[in-house]
């Protein structure tokens, strides 16, 4: 049995001015994947200059979405309590699924401006895009956030905040499974030209399938509790829509010409 670090969720205080390890957790995910955009950015006949773009629209992406899914998932409750809680963003509370929508939305919006075609786009930044992910379940585990299920496993880890029983560290099966292995498969598979569509539902498929795995060893979200059969989470219902998208944009991409974009020796 392993007891949790109970890290200082504080990285920096500068005075009044307090930095916060989640917050940081962001910025290592969004200067990773500019950093990979801009190894590949003559992939869509770029400059690396425009790939700031891109990382500014997938960034609005996240935030608004993750915070505006969050509230109707999840905190539906407390928006209707008190409508101005939904912009109190540093009391916690971002939805994957909300700001998958957003960033969607952001794709649609700048490959429109810059004439590419929606998976062309999609397809680029999906390999990115564990790397963020990753290093928010990392600012979960410092902040003993969306900890697992009790347990009784030789890895089990106490939560002082949840009480003395071990639970399973799920934020590092998540941390593992949707961050390092899903990008470690995404960044292979695209390193040669693929049918457009397959990066984009490949990654569906499999974070859909990780976290709907993942969330039999994670607490449910107490504020919901199971949602159907005793067993089935808020997380696991948003996955299934994933799962079959994916699918189907795989199968999709079967019948599609094999990107013509360039490829650079760079990757």
């Amino acid at each position: 049995m392993f007891h949790h670090p109970q890290f200082d969720p504080v990285a920096v205080s500068l005075g009044p001015l307090a930095i916060h390890w989640y917050g940081l957790m962001y910025v290592v995910g969004f200067v990773g994947a500019w950093w990979l955009s801009r190894v590949r950015a003559d992939r869509l006949g770029l400059t690396k200059d425009q790939v700031g773009d891109i990382i500014f629209y997938g960034a609005l992406g996240v935030v608004l979405g993750g915070r505006i899914g969050y509230a109707l998932f999840y905190g539906w409750e407390q928006v209707l309590a008190n409508p101005l809680w939904i912009f109190k963003v540093w009391e916690g509370g971002m939805s994957f699924h909300g700001g998958l929508i957003g960033v969607l939305i952001a794709s649609l919006l700048y490959a429109r401006r810059h004439q590419l075609t929606f998976f062309q786009l999609t397809d680029f930044i999906a390999p990115m895009v564990p790397i963020g992910l990753g290093a928010g379940r990392l600012g979960n585990f410092i902040n003993q956030e969306l900890p697992g299920r009790v347990t009784d496993v030789a890895w089990g880890m106490v939560y002082p905040l949840y009480g003395p029983e071990p639970r399973h560290p799920s934020e590092l099966y998540e941390f593992a499974l949707e961050g390092v292995v899903l990008f470690c498969i995404l960044w292979t598979v695209s390193l040669k030209p693929r049918q457009r569509g397959l990066i984009s539902g490949l990654f569906l498929m499999l974070y859909g399938a990780f976290r709907f795995f993942i969330e039999f060893f994670r607490r449910p979200d107490p504020q919901l509790g199971f949602i159907a059969f005793d067993w089935l989470t808020m997380g696991q219902l948003l996955c299934i829509p994933m799962l079959l998208l994916g699918a189907v944009l795989v199968v999709w991409s079967r019948r599609q010409n094999v990107d013509d974009a360039r490829f650079s020796s760079q990757v």
